[in-house]
């Protein structure tokens, strides 16, 4: 009978849960996440490039303002005697993570 099988107050214990299988081979998924990495490294390559090409509000947009926003916020935080060493500080310190973005 289907109702046995369905009561809810049945005990699940001693039964443990069916895994789905691994997918253990490459194929066309993997060719094109691979052409994807490199389309995706191209373009930052390119992107280096026209930053030169770049309007000067957008390059800046792109390449300072982001940690100069974070470094201010900061900064406003903290207020230290001595704001632009601070900052310059802060700037040099953090710079690494702003340049893996643009």
């Amino acid at each position: 009978c289907l109702s046995d099988h369905t009561d809810p107050d049945q005990s699940m214990e001693g039964h443990t849960p069916v895994k789905p299988p691994t997918r253990l081979w490459f194929g066309p998924r993997t060719d094109r996440t691979v052409e994807n990495e490199k389309a995706t490294a191209e373009k930052l390559s390119k992107q280096k490039v026209d930053l030169q090409a770049l309007p000067t509000r957008a390059y800046l947009d792109q390449t300072v303002v982001p940690i100069l926003l974070q470094g201010l916020s900061v900064l406003a935080k903290e207020r230290p005697p001595n704001p632009i060493e601070y900052l310059a500080a802060f700037l040099l310190k953090n710079k690494s993570q702003f340049e893996e973005r643009s």
